[in-house]
C-alpha cells in the first residue's frame, strides 16, 4: 500500500472525499454535522397542540377521583364529629329526665338533632342505651348511649337502593345518675 498524496488520482485505493463521506455517514445531520440543526425544528404536523389537549384530559382523569376522595373523607370526619356530639349529648339528656321512658325518648330526639345539625337523616342512625345497674335512674348508676351511623357516599344516586356506603360509624358516652336531682 502507497501514501495517498493530495494530486494523487481516485482510485479504488484513494480514500472518498470529505464531502461524499459526510453524506454516507449522517445525511440528515446540518452542515455543521452536529444534531443541533435537527433538535431546532418544529413539528408542522397534526401534532402541533396535542400536549395541552392530554395534560387537560390527564389532569381531569387523576383530580376527579382525588376530589370525590376528598369530599368522602371529609364525609366521614363530619360524621365521627356527629356520632360523638351526639352520643354526648343524648347520655347527657338522658340522666337529666325524670323516669327511663322519657330518657330514651329525650335522648332519641337529641340524637337526631345533633346528626341534623351535621346533614346526617336519621334513617343512617340507630341508638343503644344500657344502663348499669339496671336501674337507669338510680342515684350512681351508669347510663351509656351509643349511636351507630352509617355514612353514605357522597353524589351516589339510587344509594339507598344499591346500599353503597362510605363507612359505618359508631360513639358511646356515659353519664353518672348524680345523688341529687
Amino acid at each position: 500500500m502507497r501514501p495517498s498524496s493530495p494530486d494523487a488520482p481516485a482510485g479504488p485505493e484513494a480514500p472518498a472525499s470529505a464531502g461524499a463521506l459526510s453524506s454516507l455517514v449522517a445525511p440528515d445531520r446540518g452542515p455543521g454535522g452536529g444534531a443541533e440543526a435537527a433538535d431546532a425544528r418544529v413539528p408542522d404536523g397534526p401534532e402541533r397542540g396535542s400536549a395541552v389537549v392530554e395534560f387537560t384530559f390527564l389532569s381531569l382523569l387523576l383530580m376527579v377521583p382525588l376530589v370525590y376522595f376528598i369530599i368522602t373523607m371529609g364525609q366521614l370526619q363530619g360524621g365521627s364529629f356527629a356520632v360523638v356530639g351526639a352520643a354526648d349529648q343524648a347520655a347527657k339528656v338522658f340522666v337529666a329526665q325524670a323516669d327511663a321512658a322519657g330518657g330514651r325518648a329525650a335522648a332519641e330526639q337529641a340524637v337526631l338533632l345533633a346528626l341534623a345539625d351535621h346533614g346526617h337523616s336519621a334513617a343512617n342512625a340507630r341508638v343503644e342505651t344500657s344502663c348499669a345497674p339496671v336501674d337507669c335512674l338510680a342515684a350512681g348508676s351508669a347510663v351509656t348511649v351509643t349511636v351507630h351511623l352509617t355514612v353514605p357516599l357522597p353524589f351516589v344516586p339510587f344509594s339507598e337502593v344499591l346500599d353503597l356506603s362510605a363507612g359505618q360509624l359508631s360513639a358511646s358516652a356515659t353519664q353518672l345518675v348524680g345523688r341529687f336531682r
